[in-house]
């Protein structure tokens, strides 16, 4: 969320960097009403400092013995006009606000320019794509073929875009989530937190899915908003408080389900695992300086495509076009991986930098030692990976000719030495 001072001082940049993600204009409307709302503000104060000292006059004015009415007249005008253009500039405020919460985040300069995901950028490739021929069964097939994966019991508990693993895959499932887990935080530094699944309106807002992406999102009758992502919990941590500089960054990661509409989904990836209102994946958030952001972004990437290497995943990194990137986000990598069924790359892992986008709309900030003014913390987010869309691929990368499945080597000692499924 940006600064109705900043857009003012940086009108034409600010429109050119929604241009970039296909948003019309906005810098005029902004500072049209940041005026209106300054000048009624400036106006008020006026009208207070006016009636106080018009106060003081009456006392005066009585301590003479002298006729007050007038002044008590007039002392009410100002008083009826100050409220009025409190009530105005509060209502400005409030529309302000609501035009900048709707507003996404600035493109980083080295993203390209693009509309859609035809524009997205390949930056680099890992491995050797399984099954090429066109040959291989996709998950779906595979599971339901084991009796381990139930699309049919688990639509009539909750409808579709669910499903119920049993046996041997969901132990595979909850395998591969606590490699991942304890890859990220006995090496790579994250510390592991269990955070709620439910959060308030303020922190939807943080993370900047809302107000904007509401139908994306799943509600409760008591006011709640089920998490879409553990970023939005863990990037809520810091929200409201000051930070010693110090003490960054900060690293986090949960294992958690993960909750959404898909409101504009309909019609893609029907079957299967792939798209689902309930999935469970391994988040990563970094609250960093300013200054360490584009550095924690690519090591957090770096973290993310490990964990396909380890599996022998074979993958690829997409840098995000602007009109493709997540509303938060300043510059977004992509990480897709090798699909034999699909004959295809999917999307397993977005890690974004997000700047200070998030820190303004929670005041999360940070202080050097020794000064009192504060800053903006920058915030970043990665899955690491998509547990589901993980199972999906180590399913479809390790199918046997016999129907059966072969367990990476990386988890077999979280399955009790199992190699094969089937």
């Amino acid at each position: 969320m940006f600064s109705a001072r900043w857009i003012r001082e940086n009108g034409a940049a600010f429109d050119a960097g929604l241009a970039r993600r296909g948003v019309e204009p906005h810098a005029e409307r902004v500072i049209e009403l940041d005026a209106r709302r300054r000048e009624a503000l400036t106006t008020f104060q006026d009208r207070q400092q006016a009636r106080n000292r018009m106060s003081k006059e009456i006392g005066a004015v009585r301590g003479r013995g002298e006729d007050t009415t007038a002044l008590v007249a007039e002392v009410g005008t100002l008083k009826d006009e100050a409220q009025a253009l409190e009530r105005e500039e509060k209502a400005l405020g409030a529309e302000l606000d609501e035009l900048l919460s709707g507003l996404p985040n600035l493109p980083a300069d080295d993203v390209p320019d693009g509309a859609d995901e035809g524009a997205n950028v390949e930056i680099r490739r890992w491995g050797e794509p399984a099954h090429a021929d066109g040959s291989a069964k996709q998950h779906f097939e595979i599971g339901e073929a084991l009796g381990l994966m139930d699309f049919e019991r688990a639509a009539k508990l909750s409808g579709s875009r669910f499903v119920v693993l049993s046996g041997a895959l969901a132990r595979l499932e909850r395998a591969l989530a606590t490699f991942m887990l304890d890859m990220h935080t006995t090496e790579f530094g994250y510390t592991e937190t269990a955070p709620p699944l439910l959060v308030r309106d303020a922190a939807a807002f943080g993370t900047g899915n809302l107000p904007k992406f509401e139908e994306d999102l799943f509600h409760t009758a008591d006011g709640f908003w089920l998490i879409p992502t553990a970023e939005m919990p863990l990037t809520n941590l810091v929200a409201g408080e000051i930070l010693e500089a110090d003490s960054l960054p900060l690293r986090f990661t949960a294992y958690t389900p993960c909750f959404r509409a898909e409101a504009g989904a309909a019609g893609k990836d029907t079957r299967g695992m792939l798209r689902q209102h309930q999935f469970s994946k391994v988040e990563l958030v970094s609250i960093t300086r300013p200054e360490e952001s584009e550095a924690e972004h690519e090591r957090m990437t770096a973290c993310a495509e490990e964990v396909l290497k380890r599996l022998g995943l074979t993958y690829r990194v997409v840098v995000l076009c602007a009109g493709d990137m997540g509303f938060s986000a300043r510059k977004t990598y992509d990480i897709e991986v090798w699909l034999p069924g699909q004959g295809r790359y999917r999307e397993i892992s977005s890690c974004s930098n997000c700047w200070d986008f998030q820190a303004r709309r929670m005041n999360a900030r940070y202080r050097k030692a020794g000064e009192r003014q504060t800053r903006f913390v920058h915030t970043l987010n990665g899955s690491a990976l998509a547990v589901g869309r993980t199972l999906v691929a180590v399913l479809e990368a390790y199918q046997q000719e016999g129907g059966g499945v072969a367990v990476p080597e990386a988890l077999r000692s979280y399955l009790g030495g199992l190699e094969a499924i089937g």
